[in-house]
């Protein structure tokens, strides 16, 4: 079995947040980046499946030289080669397209992509790489067992879960549960050292129009200053909570 693992490089989500150029670009001074945290609950999947049943896992991005650390981590984490496609990704449908390429040329039995990245949330990339390819699609994966071609996944919905079943070839959208927390691997002084003879292997982007462009980005607004009430003052605090705030 072949596994592509989608791998989006993220800013560690304890980094500050800001924009440059009128708010509408992504200010990305000081800031640290990571494996997108749905992505590497998928990695950890994919490894499992490498362990158990000898597949094969790939790792690709869409990006910069920038992002090749986060591929080398991955591959420090146990993916076998690493692909990154040599583009600035501009929007959802951009991606989707650059990854459909790769999968195509790889004939990837499995594809497991986050079901949304922690940067700008668009949550579109898996369900639209499934329409292009004419995969089977899962989103919102949070259990996943494969036996020869016949899959059999567990996934969210609005009040509950479904249990379903399909085939490969099959893309899913992962996210936490489809493996435990206390699972995610972190990488070892030998898996860093292994990495660094893994192949990464850079491709140029295919010719794909943006369709869609961001014009400007707003912050939350700022939280109020808090009231600190005397622990002994009671009325005060019934006070405020009844007229000010409005919950009682």
């Amino acid at each position: 079995m072949k596994i592509l693992v989608c791998i989006s490089h993220v800013p560690d989500t304890t980094s500050k947040i800001n924009f440059v150029e009128s708010n509408s670009q992504f200010d990305t001074n000081g800031v640290q980046y990571v494996i997108n945290p749905n992505d590497e609950f998928g990695l950890t999947r994919a490894i499992w499946f490498q362990e158990k049943q000898g597949a094969t896992v790939t790792v690709v991005n869409v990006g910069g030289p920038e992002t090749e650390p986060t591929l080398r981590k991955a591959l420090a984490i146990g993916a076998n080669q690493a692909i990154r496609v040599n583009a600035t990704p501009t929007d959802g449908f951009f991606v989707a397209k650059q990854l459909a390429h790769v999968i195509q040329t790889g004939e990837y039995d499995l594809v497991i992509a986050g079901k949304e990245s922690l940067d700008y949330n668009g949550g579109m990339v898996p369900g639209m790489l499934a329409g292009i390819l004419g995969y089977n699609f899962l989103n919102s994966c949070t259990e996943l067992t494969i036996e020869a071609t016949a899959v059999t996944a567990v996934r969210e919905i609005d009040g509950g879960k479904e249990t379903v079943t399909t085939s490969l070839p099959l893309i899913i959208g992962g996210q936490k549960g489809l493996v435990e927390e206390k699972d995610l691997r972190i990488p070892n002084m030998r898996g860093i050292m292994t990495a660094r003879t893994k192949p990464l292997t850079v491709v140029e982007a295919v010719d794909t129009p943006t369709t869609t462009k961001a014009i400007s980005f707003d912050k939350p607004a700022p939280k109020s200053a808090v009231k600190l009430i005397a622990a002994d003052n009671l009325d005060e605090l019934i006070n405020l909570l009844h007229n000010e705030a409005k919950v009682l």
